[in-house]
């Protein structure tokens, strides 16, 4: 299932996760892209078994999605993006598909930038609480080819919480544009979760 998050703060968001979660029964599998892995990490649900990252923003206790998102050089095709009057951040159209989605194909493109729902500046600008990442299993999927959030940022963030690192030539809109991938690690981080807790049930 998918979390409806509001992006209008990084609580609203988590709140919005742990009430999308209420709705399920059983050990869970969290999965974040982007900014949503700043959403997973601040998730304190004691159902959450393993953590999954796909190209996404991770920033540690005290931290802001900002300042991880700033770390490095943003690449030349990333718009430079500005709050409109309610402090609303919007990726412009005519560098949508450029930018955030290269390998999709034009239709692809063309109704992503359409749906796209803007993030507010409070949202990257909250510190986050001790991330769960620093006692659950991790996966993270680096983005070789993202032009968002720079691929070497991505690897630093992967390695500084432990996961396990699976780096592909993909864009920034991998669960879109290469799914393959990303489903693989799904499947990884949710066989280990089952082979973890039969294990804990032998020993138990």
């Amino acid at each position: 299932m998918a979390a409806p998050i509001p992006l209008s703060s990084l609580s609203d968001d988590v709140a919005a996760l742990e009430r999308a979660l209420e709705r399920t029964d059983g050990p869970l599998v969290l999965v974040a892209h982007a900014y949503a892995g700043a959403v997973i990490g601040a998730c304190t649900n004691e159902r959450v078994r393993s953590l999954v990252f796909i190209s996404a923003l991770s920033p540690d206790e005290g931290e802001t999605v900002a300042d991880v998102f700033y770390r490095d050089k943003p690449s030349p095709e990333a718009p430079k993006l500005t709050p409109d009057n309610h402090g609303l951040l919007w990726m412009p159209d005519d560098r949508f598909g450029a930018a955030w989605c290269q390998h999709a194909r034009p239709e692809q493109a063309a109704l992503l930038a359409a749906i796209q729902g803007p993030i507010a500046v409070a949202a990257i600008q909250e510190k986050v609480p001790k991330p769960a990442w620093k006692e659950k299993p991790s996966w993270y999927l680096v983005a070789e080819e993202d032009r968002m959030i720079n691929p070497a940022t991505q690897l630093f963030l992967a390695r500084r919480m432990g996961a396990q690192v699976r780096s592909e030539k993909v864009d920034h809109a991998s669960p879109i544009t290469a799914p393959g991938p990303v489903i693989g690690m799904i499947h990884e981080a949710i066989a280990s979760s089952v082979a973890r807790q039969s294990g804990t049930q032998q020993h138990g």
